[in-house]
């Protein structure tokens, strides 16, 4: 298979898209959001309480992962629960898992999920 050299504008274009990406997920506090939600969607109360932050900071943080489109949000009455909107953010936590957290976890004995890579693009 014969591979086309990119050309400097779409290197370009294509950086600025990946480090935007990589900007959003680059806080621990939203990266441990986003870890819990390639398990499935979860409220405000059940993240504040995963990821161990006051509501008006854990607020913050979602909205910047929505500003970016990793998350979207659903409203049920009074509660909204929130869940993984770009596939891509799968394709990555399951690729961080299992550079950081699998042997971890193999080496303790205990077994820690996967998150889901239901990758469907």
């Amino acid at each position: 298979m014969i591979q086309v050299k990119p050309s400097a504008a779409d290197i370009a274009e294509t950086s600025g898209h990946g480090s935007r990406f990589l900007k959003a997920m680059a806080n621990s506090h939203r990266l441990v959001i986003l870890c819990s939600l390639t398990q499935g969607e979860c409220s405000v109360s059940e993240l504040e309480a995963i990821v161990g932050i006051r509501q008006p900071n854990l607020s913050q943080q979602l909205s910047r992962l929505r500003d970016e489109q990793l998350v979207s949000a659903r409203r049920e009455g009074k509660l909204v629960y929130y869940n993984i909107a770009n596939p891509r953010v799968l394709r990555l936590i399951g690729l961080l898992y299992e550079l950081f957290c699998e042997a971890k976890a193999n080496s303790k004995g205990g077994h820690t999920e996967l998150p889901r890579t239901d990758d469907t693009s």
